[in-house]
Order: C-alpha cells, then sequence, then structure tokens
C-alpha cells in the first residue's frame, strides 16, 4: 500500500472539472476522480493556510489548538504544559506521527513550514524536502522532488508522501511560454460589468479597486493592477485557471512516474487544498479572507485501491476528519485528543456526513460560520476593513456566489445559525486545555493580522480614491472591530 497526497494550494473545487467547471483546468484530476469519490462538502475548520493545514495535520480545531491566525498569539500552538514529555506523547501526536503508527513511512515536500515558521510541522516526517522559497516555488521547482525520491523509492512499500504545490495562489507566476489554454473561452457567468462597478466604488482590502492590497499597484503579466471592467476579469481568472492547469499538469507527471515503476494502481492518490479563493464574490478577488462558502470549502478526491470507482459524497465533513479516516481504512489508532472523526464508510457508499459545520477565520478578517442545510450563516466580529455587516445569510443552493444576504428575510434561518454556533463555541471551551478562545485573543491583540493598525492609511487611500464616505464608515467602526471593540 502506497499513499500520495496532492496538496494544491488555495484551490476552490468549482474550478475544477470533476466539480462541473466548463474549462478543462484538471484532466489529471478529472481522471483520479473518474476512478475515485469526489467529496461535494468538504471544509477547512480554520481558513487560511497556517490555520488549516494547522488543523489538518495536528487534528484538532483552531479553537483548541490557538492556531487561527496568521501573526501575533495566534499563530502558534498553545504548549502542552506540565504534562509534556521528554518528546510529545501518542495523544498529541500529528497525523504523519500517527501514520507512523501504522507502518508508514511519511516523506513531505513542501516550503509550508518555513514560510509560515510552523515548525511543529515538521513532527513526524521521516523526510522534509523544501525548496526554500516560501510558497513563491512553481510547480516545476516542487515536482521534481518528489519524482527524484520516487526514482529512488517508489517500488518500496508502505510509504506515505506529501508534496505540496502553490501555482494558483497569488501571483499568478505560471511561465508566459507556458501560454494560456483558455483564451476566448467564457468566463465564470455569474459576474457582470455592474457587479465590478459597484464592487469597484465600494471598499476593502483586495477588492475591485486594489486586487493587490491597498497601497499597491503591482502588476504581473497574469494579473491587471484593478478589476475595472470584465475584460479585467478575464486576465485575472484566466491566469487563476492557468495556476490550477500547470499544477494538473506536473500531478500528471507523478501519476505517470507511478505507472513507470508499476505502482499505481497499488497507490491511493488524494487531491485537495488548504483554503478555497474569493474571485469575486463579497468584493475579494484572489484571496482568502473570510469564513465564507468560497474560502473555506476545497475540493476532497479520494482514490482508495479496492474502493469503487465514480462515486460522489455530499456529506458535510471537516478537513480534520481525513486523519481519522486514514487510521480507520489503515486499521490504526486516532491520536486520543485530535477532534475529527472517520468519513470512511463514505467510500463504500454510506452517508456519515456531519449535521453542520463550524468554520473559521481571523487572519484577515475575524468571523465564525455555520454550514448546515442549504445555508451558511457567516457572523463577523471584525470586519478587516471590509463592508460587512454582523450577520449573514446565504442560500447556497439559488446563490452559491454569496450575492444577496438574506439575513434580514431569513431571521429564523440566522437565529438558528448563532444557535449552533453558540453551542459549539460552549461545547469546544468545555475541551479546552487553556480555557482561551484565540478568536478573542486576535482582537484584544489588535484584531487580524494582515489588517491591524493599518486602518488609517487604509481610510487616506480611499480620500485619495474619491471614496470619502467609506473612510468615514470605517472609521466610525473603529476600524472594522463590530464586536469587541477595544477601549
Amino acid at each position: 500500500m502506497r499513499i500520495l497526497y496532492y496538496d494544491i494550494d488555495t484551490l476552490r473545487p468549482d474550478h475544477l472539472g470533476c466539480y462541473g467547471y466548463h474549462r478543462n483546468t484538471s484532466p489529471n484530476i478529472d481522471r483520479v476522480a473518474r476512478e475515485g469519490t469526489v467529496f461535494t462538502n468538504f471544509y477547512v475548520t480554520d481558513a487560511p493556510c497556517l490555520p488549516s493545514r494547522a488543523a489538518l495535520f495536528l487534528g484538532r480545531f483552531g479553537i483548541h489548538t490557538g492556531v487561527v491566525g496568521h501573526g501575533g498569539s495566534a499563530a502558534a500552538p498553545y504548549i502542552v504544559g506540565r504534562d509534556r514529555g521528554f518528546r510529545l506523547q501518542a495523544p498529541w501526536h500529528t497525523w504523519p506521527m500517527a501514520m507512523r503508527g501504522c507502518g508508514f513511512y511519511p516523506v513531505s515536500v513542501s516550503p509550508f513550514a518555513e514560510r509560515h515558521s510552523a515548525w511543529w510541522f515538521y513532527h513526524g516526517w521521516r523526510e522534509m524536502y523544501n525548496r526554500g522559497k516560501g510558497g513563491g516555488e512553481r510547480a516545476d521547482e516542487v515536482v521534481p522532488y518528489a519524482l527524484d525520491w520516487l526514482d529512488r523509492h517508489g517500488e518500496e512499500d508502505n510509504w506515505f508522501l506529501h508534496v505540496n504545490v502553490w501555482d494558483p495562489h497569488t501571483p499568478y507566476r505560471t511561465p508566459e511560454e507556458y501560454g494560456n489554454p483558455f483564451e476566448g473561452e467564457p468566463i465564470p457567468g455569474w459576474l457582470s460589468d455592474e457587479v465590478i462597478e459597484r464592487h469597484y466604488h465600494s471598499f476593502g482590502p483586495h477588492g475591485a479597486r486594489e486586487p493587490w492590497g491597498y497601497g499597491s499597484d503591482r502588476e504581473f503579466p497574469r494579473q491587471p493592477s484593478e478589476i475595472r471592467n470584465l475584460q479585467d476579469f478575464r486576465r485575472w481568472i484566466d491566469g487563476y485557471d492557468v495556476g490550477i492547469r500547470y499544477a494538473d499538469d506536473h500531478l500528471g507527471q507523478i501519476l505517470e512516474k507511478l505507472e513507470q515503476k508499476g505502482v499505481l494502481d497499488d497507490t491511493a492518490v488524494v487531491i485537495s487544498s488548504d483554503h478555497g479563493e474569493n474571485q469575486g464574490e463579497l468584493n475579494i478577488y484572489g484571496d482568502h479572507h473570510v469564513a465564507d462558502h468560497i474560502t473555506s470549502r476545497v475540493p476532497l478526491v479520494i482514490r482508495w485501491p479496492g474502493k469503487e470507482a465514480g462515486r460522489t459524497d455530499e456529506g458535510l465533513h471537516y478537513n480534520l476528519d481525513l486523519g481519522p479516516t486514514f487510521m480507520d481504512l489503515l486499521g490504526g489508532k486516532c491520536p486520543a485528543r485530535w477532534d475529527g472523526r472517520s468519513f470512511a464508510p463514505a467510500l463504500d457508499g454510506e452517508e456519515c456526513g456531519r449535521d453542520a459545520l463550524v468554520v473559521s477565520q481571523c487572519a484577515w478578517s475575524c468571523q465564525r460560520s455555520v454550514r448546515f442545510g442549504q445555508w451558511i450563516v457567516i457572523r463577523t466580529y471584525h470586519t478587516g476593513m471590509k463592508d460587512f455587516p454582523p450577520v449573514m445569510v446565504f442560500d447556497l443552493d439559488e446563490d452559491p456566489h454569496e450575492t444577496r444576504n438574506l439575513a434580514e428575510e431569513r431571521p429564523d434561518i440566522a437565529h438558528e445559525g448563532l444557535a449552533i454556533l453558540e453551542k459549539w463555541q460552549a461545547d469546544m471551551m468545555a475541551t479546552s486545555t487553556s480555557r482561551v478562545d484565540p478568536l478573542w485573543t486576535v482582537m484584544a491583540e489588535g484584531g487580524p493580522f494582515h489588517t491591524r493598525d493599518r486602518v488609517a492609511s487604509y481610510c487616506e487611500r480611499l480620500r485619495e480614491t474619491g471614496r470619502e464616505a467609506h473612510a468615514e464608515k470605517l472609521e466610525s467602526l473603529n476600524g472594522g472591530y463590530l464586536v469587541g471593540r477595544p477601549s
């Protein structure tokens, strides 16, 4: 038995063919999907990159680990305290360490740990390969390490190979000579010039007026400095989709190598991501600032030897459920402190999803959201300098791009979601060793890391660009605090 985990940063599922996308971005992922199971409602507990992978590899919600942001206290796990032994004991084992307990040899090819100073990530891997560019690598700089390792060890048994590529993440860096396989093809149809114009005259870092963030007018060959109309958006979304296709091409190289080694049929292939990517939703372009459906939902495709092909599972699952699922499939034991639960029966067509999910964002804004039924209810504590109300409600069946907030029309749904959130928070704190909710630590330290201490400069930009009313609104919110405003 061998396992390949292909981890594509910043990948939203609805830009893949196996999830219904109209562009051919993912022929190799689609091939794996036809041979396995596609999970349509797989969500990260905590977004974006650092909190997401902390939950996945530590096996616990951010409210339990303390990792919910990208800076400040919320960027590092809580210390274990007096119960820590000479080494971390089994109750605190990471997913790679648990894989070792199943007899697997875990190897990672990823710059993640260095990019975020997440040194805990090294726990459990037997080999680590880091190109050293902190996430600035293209797939052609990462995948050769994996191919070399497979040349040397691919025919051996019981390895777990994690390969992490970043190509869909901004800046869209696919080599110009690769071209644009989507030139002239239709773009996503939900966005219009009218919506873009409204976004352009609104506000918020990484909105249409400043998709690179305020104070920066950078321009890359595949990315405009502003999104003023559908022509600009076409160039922008082509850059994102080309990055996906480039990452997919390199997955194809790995699959080909496994085939050459004669081990592909005996290799489980798992494809997923750390978070999605808003591409106009909530006036966020090319980034991941919220705890909404777009940022929090990620693809999950699993092809497991011996399991039936061509399945689709619509159950609600967390990313931190993946480790327990592996333990279930491999006959291993979950560390006692993990929060996840196995969805292995879904690979045999059984329904085993959760009734509701609670997802979090504390790096760019402070939000918690509840996903249940056809709904997502988003509770905003700090706007991250964006134009968000305290509560948003979206019907994802009718409005998957979150264009119409139904909070006033459907107070019943808002109250149901907030009740689920309140109970979840109470349950999490009852099982917390720190007794501190890290969301409130972020708020007390000045708000989300990426917008902290930047209100004055952003309001200056708003005034310089004719958006005085928005500057006044942002200042009236004390920089975006909707609750927990510091004195």
